[in-house]
């Protein structure tokens, strides 16, 4: 918990948020005004967490949060009026944004911000298991690749081509990864 952004037209409300924020450990937040300037912000920045304080002077705010859930990591609150909160959830749950009504009360808004960052840390954690899975099946790929290749120029059965690669590995201290890409290297010129 280190960096977080206040999207939110009113002065008074940017600091209840900022004081908020403070006594649940954020050390570096970025308050502004208006929806066009947090679109360029996100963008550019990579926030732990982002709060909308609804109606934003140039646009009401739930197209914002949802264009951040898409570009970002970022946790979401949107804050909203009691009448309208459950249209807005509505529109926006299925992106992950968190949707607290005003006026503003302490607890609910803790309660929403820990949900925010437990839901935030399984999206990592799940992100990291994706881009690892991605990665052997990268390396799956490439491994195949090579088979094919001893087959076809070596004239090599398909157990004797991933023997083959195993073996490599072994006696040079290499990955698979890396035998199967000198092979590709050699053979496909």
């Amino acid at each position: 918990m280190d960096k977080a952004l206040i999207v939110s037209g009113s002065a008074k409300s940017i600091d209840a948020v900022e004081q908020l924020l403070k006594a649940s450990g954020y050390k570096r937040i970025t308050s502004i005004s208006s929806g066009s300037e947090a679109r360029r912000l996100a963008g550019t920045a990579d926030f732990e967490l982002v709060v909308i304080n609804t109606p934003l002077p140039d646009e009401y705010g739930h197209e914002l949060s949802i264009m951040i859930s898409e570009a970002s990591t970022a946790g979401i609150i949107l804050i909203c009026k009691n009448d309208i909160a459950d249209d807005v959830s509505d529109k926006v749950s299925d992106f992950g944004v968190c949707v607290v009504p005003k006026p503003l009360n302490k607890v609910i808004f803790h309660q929403s911000l820990k949900l925010v960052q437990a839901t935030r840390s399984r999206m990592l954690g799940l992100k990291k298991e994706n881009v690892n899975l991605l990665s052997q099946i990268d390396e799956m790929r490439l491994i195949n690749r090579a088979k094919c290749t001893l087959m076809q120029y070596l004239k090599f059965t398909e157990p004797q081509a991933h023997k083959y690669i195993e073996k490599q590995a072994m006696n040079n201290r290499r990955t698979r990864r890396e035998v199967a890409q000198h092979i590709l290297d050699t053979y496909e010129k």
